[in-house]
């Protein structure tokens, strides 16, 4: 079942909340096992973050994907087009509104009858940040986040770097990183390792020698088959273990 919803993020700027559920779904009652929030890329809620959603959905969990770029009148932009990227990130005015947005999809899937243990996050590239820095600062049962920069060395003013509250993480997160991505760093990624191995969460850090930014989307250049395919079954199966 495919539903989409507006609700009042912020009391000037409704927000979209793209969702999707097993078909037949009621509920915690019904075929669900667990619900997830799906966090965007910098493109926004595109038909490839549309798509994430709706696989959720045909593994068996009622997903949500809140548009972030509401603020700024929502939209999408395509990939690669940072001139059209820019102006929807204007709305971004730092973590607390993004914070602020994911409120609304938990209280959304509260409203379902899930509880924060049965609710899992998971986000690509600005969403990957998004659902480790949520995971710290939110009760989520668990946590996934594909090649999310910007922790350990900051992104745009409004979004500083957060790696020093990371020992402090309690939620279940898994990290999914390219080694060939030139926006996030290995040494980045292993100083992110080192912080999380201080928490006192069950964490994971993969890393694919042979990937980039963006790999796990089949709409991107950077799309590779054999680890987008690893990393999905890898991120069920964390869900499957934590959630369940």
């Amino acid at each position: 079942m495919i539903t989409e919803s507006t609700y009042p993020a912020h009391p000037d700027s409704p927000m979209r909340l793209y969702e999707a559920r097993p078909d037949g779904d009621p509920g915690p009652a019904g075929p669900a096992r667990a619900a997830v929030i799906v966090i965007q890329e910098a493109f926004g809620v595109n038909d490839h973050i549309e798509d994430v959603t709706r696989r959720f959905a045909d593994a068996g969990y009622h997903a949500v994907a809140p548009d972030l770029f509401h603020r700024a009148g929502g939209g999408t932009a395509p990939y690669g087009d940072f001139a059209q990227v820019l102006p929807l990130f204007e709305g971004l005015d730092g973590d607390d509104a993004i914070l602020c947005d994911v409120d609304a999809a938990i209280a959304r899937l509260h409203g379902c009858g899930w509880s924060d243990d049965r609710i899992g996050i998971v986000g690509f590239c600005l969403g990957g940040r998004v659902s480790l820095l949520a995971s710290l600062r939110r009760p989520f049962g668990a946590g996934v986040g594909f090649y999310g920069g910007g922790v350990v060395s900051g992104r745009f003013p409004q979004f500083p770097p957060f790696v020093d509250e990371v020992p402090t993480l309690v939620t279940p997160w898994l990290g999914l990183f390219g080694d060939l991505d030139q926006s996030i760093p290995v040494g980045e990624v292993e100083q992110l390792r080192d912080a999380l191995s201080a928490a006192p969460a069950d964490t994971d850090i993969v890393r694919y020698a042979d990937a980039g930014h963006g790999f796990h989307c089949d709409q991107r250049p950077d799309y590779v088959e054999a680890d987008a395919q690893d990393a999905w079954a890898r991120t069920l199966a964390w869900f499957d273990l934590h959630l369940s």
